[in-house]
Order: structure tokens, then C-alpha cells, then sequence
């Protein structure tokens, strides 16, 4: 595999001349490998990209799929299912151990999530993270910013671990995250624990929030200037950043979904976490877009108007008290996601499935 430098690209840059960090959004080993060459430093995955690497690498998973079959007899196709996501991830993770040591656990993770379906079970939640925590020492664990999902990230930072939140698009959301993640820090730090190593992350996926504010417009009949609900993801990561650099959380934020270039360019410059897409990488690399910092220019202020005035959902997403914590799960962009994920988890079994029962024709 060839693998293009990084020494001249937009992203290299970017990370070089900015706060901004950048990761690879894929557990595949080849994606990986270019983005570490273009100056990422962690890494992500969820059913959906692991089915996705599947679909790209079955030939070289195969064999391993029916290996994990073969030695365990009595394993349900979930199990052998979960065995392969957490084999994929330490493997993938195995790429970042040298930006791990050298920034000394606060990069260099590897992202692995939570099952989509524990989304209301916060003990269950804990104890998968707490399992996949162990998986290597520079891992980092996904959980839903679900009701359950709040508690589950205080406890399982408590516990040690770099969480990540996940299934989060919203300002309300992001701050339960990061209230919930000081009081599990501190609760370690209390109990003589360390915390210095630990690197929280708080997702906010502004494509899906995007996706989700054009399809209630349409619902409602509203009708929106074009692009300007490209803005609102956008809008909610500057606002929660803002109000987390107020706050002092320890948490980084992360924008993750993309859909456009200002998912990237808009963010340039902020001390956040953009996790691209190979696709989107590569594209980014080969653009002539500036690399300039841009994160402190607001968003417009139409584009903000007319959102909240014709788009009640943008409110809730976008204004700090707009959710309680007992709405997260009911919110549109929320409902979509955790079914989205849910379904890629089961075309990921069913993928298993036809790897250790193939159709008999």
C-alpha cells in the first residue's frame, strides 16, 4: 500500500498551525494509515464502520470470522459479532501507541462503542465500557448521551475511563456530558486516583443534527433559506465550546457527521477534535479551501433567526437549557441515530451470520 505523505496537506497543516486535532472516523488499518500520515492522532468506529470495513476487507476478516466461530462452539452470532469489533479496534488501536506515549495518554485513542442497544441500561453501559477499556491501553470508550448514557459516563469516568460521548448533537446534551464527566473526575481525584492521563470527549455529530433540522422544516411546512441549516451543527459546537471554556470542563469537544466542508473549515482553529471520513479526507487534501483559522467568526445571524424561529428543535438544540436530561432520548436527531445504529448492528450479525452459515444456494 502506498501511503501519500502529510507533509504538504491541508490537514498536516491544519493540525501543524492550529489548536485543531484531526481523526481518522474508521477502525480500517489502511484508512488509518493515512490519516496518522497526515497528522491524525486517534481514531473512531461504531456498527456502521465496522460493517463498513467489512464490506471493503471481508476477504482479510474471513478467515478470523470462522477461526472465532470454530474455537467457541457455543458462541451466539452476537458474541463472535462482539469479538470481532474489539479485535478490530485493538488492532487499529495498535497504529496510535506511538502518539499515545509521546503525548502521554492525552491522544492517541482509539474510540470503540458501547452496543447501541444497552442506550437505556446505565449499568450495562459501564460494564461493556468497563470491559472494553481493557482491551489496550490506549483505548477509549463510546457511550450514548441517552438519560442512562449520563450516568454511565460519571461512573465510568470514576472508573478510569477516557470516555467519548456519543449519539450527542446538542448544546443540552453536551453539557450534561461535561457536568457528569467533572463530577466523575472528581470523584476519582478524591479517592487518590489518576486523572492527568485520562482525555474525556464529548461528541456533537452536526451533520445528523443538520439531516434531522431539515427533515422537522419539512415536516412543519417551514420553508428555510438554502444553507442555512448547514449552519446549525456548526452554531452548537461553537456555543458548547464557548460555554465549556466558561465552565472550565476538562472534556474536549469533538464534531463528528460530516456533510459538507464547513463541517471542517468552519472549525479550523478551535482547541476541538474533527473526526473525518476517509472520504472526506481525502477530498479535504485535494481542495484548494485555506487552512485559516476560523472557529472564533459566529455563525450568521440570519442564519440563526430564522432557524429559531421556524425550526423549534433548533432551540432545543442550540440554546443551553433547551432539554432536560430526561428529554435526550425522545429528541428527533437522538431517535434517528440510536435506530440507525441499532440496524447497522444487525446487518453486522447478519454479515457474520452468512460468513459462518453461508447460504446453501
Amino acid at each position: 500500500m502506498t501511503v501519500e505523505t502529510g507533509l504538504r496537506s491541508p490537514l498536516y497543516e491544519m493540525v501543524e498551525t492550529t489548536p485543531t486535532d484531526y481523526w481518522n472516523d474508521s477502525c480500517s488499518i489502511d484508512e488509518l494509515t493515512y490519516a496518522i500520515a497526515n497528522g491524525a492522532v486517534g481514531a473512531t468506529s461504531n456498527p456502521t464502520i465496522v460493517g463498513e470495513v467489512l464490506a471493503k476487507e471481508m476477504e482479510n476478516w474471513r478467515p478470523r470470522i470462522l477461526e472465532l466461530a470454530r474455537a467457541n462452539a457455543t458462541w451466539t452470532e452476537d458474541e463472535v459479532t462482539w469479538a470481532l469489533i474489539e479485535e478490530m479496534a485493538a488492532d487499529a488501536s495498535k497504529l496510535l501507541v506511538p502518539v499515545f506515549e509521546r503525548e502521554h495518554g492525552r491522544k492517541g485513542r482509539l474510540s470503540i462503542q458501547t452496543s447501541p442497544k444497552l442506550y437505556r441500561d446505565p449499568e450495562r453501559l459501564v460494564e461493556q465500557t468497563v470491559r472494553f477499556h481493557g482491551l489496550s491501553p490506549n483505548m477509549q470508550v463510546k457511550l450514548p448521551a441517552t438519560q442512562a448514557g449520563i450516568a454511565a459516563i460519571e461512573e465510568a469516568t470514576a472508573r478510569g475511563v477516557s470516555i467519548n460521548a456519543t449519539v450527542s448533537f446538542t448544546v443540552p446534551q453536551a453539557l450534561a456530558v461535561g457536568a457528569a464527566v467533572e463530577r466523575g473526575l472528581d470523584r476519582r481525584a478524591a479517592a487518590g486516583e489518576d486523572i492527568e492521563s485520562m482525555s474525556p470527549v464529548c461528541t456533537i455529530m452536526v451533520g445528523r443534527l443538520d439531516d434531522w433540522l431539515e427533515v422537522a422544516a419539512g415536516k412543519s411546512g417551514a420553508l428555510l433559506t438554502p444553507g442555512n441549516v448547514n449552519w446549525a451543527g456548526i452554531a452548537c459546537v461553537k456555543r458548547a465550546y464557548a460555554i465549556y471554556r466558561e465552565r472550565g470542563y476538562r472534556t474536549r469537544v469533538l464534531a463528528a457527521a460530516y456533510r459538507n466542508h464547513r463541517h471542517w473549515s468552519e472549525l479550523q482553529g478551535g482547541d476541538i477534535i474533527l473526526t473525518i471520513p476517509s472520504k472526506w479526507q481525502k477530498l479535504f487534501n485535494a481542495s484548494d479551501i485555506e487552512v485559516t483559522p476560523r472557529f472564533d467568526e459566529p455563525v450568521p445571524a440570519e442564519a440563526i433567526e430564522e432557524l429559531e424561529r421556524l425550526v423549534p428543535d433548533f432551540s432545543r438544540a442550540y440554546e443551553p437549557d433547551g432539554m432536560t436530561v430526561e428529554e435526550f432520548d425522545g429528541f428527533g436527531a437522538t431517535v434517528r441515530t440510536l435506530r440507525s445504529f441499532t440496524a447497522s448492528y444487525e446487518e453486522l450479525v447478519a454479515t457474520v451470520r452468512d460468513v459462518i452459515l453461508p447460504s446453501p444456494g
